[in-house]
């Protein structure tokens, strides 16, 4: 399956106003909580030093079928997400910038 798959499969999942900017808000707050949960599963490691793989990747899943939502709402097909991203990762180790901070390097 590739990122534009999985996006018109997950949009047929989607149960909330698709059709304003309901749609941009609700699955921007989505994917937050989604992070967050994750984020939750981490410091549960540092805190038990046990890792629930299981429950990670769901949340992982759960932040992608968001990340594809948000993508939805912009009207944007997330496998050109896909590889605008991948192709501005090679171009920045092309020249040698991936470390550091700022959108434009």
């Amino acid at each position: 399956m590739n990122f534009s798959e999985y996006q018109k499969l997950a949009m047929d999942t989607a149960v909330y106003p698709r059709n304003d900017k309901t749609a941009f808000y609700y699955t921007a707050l989505g994917l937050a909580s989604e992070a967050g949960e994750y984020a939750g599963k981490v410091k549960k490691l540092i805190r038990d030093a046990e890792w629930n793989k299981s429950a990670a990747s769901a949340e992982l899943g759960d932040c992608l079928w968001y990340i594809a939502a948000c993508a939805d709402a912009l009207g944007i097909d997330l496998q050109t997400v896909a590889s605008d991203n991948i192709n501005k990762l090679r171009d920045r180790k092309a020249r040698n910038v991936l470390a550091g901070s700022g959108d434009d390097r």
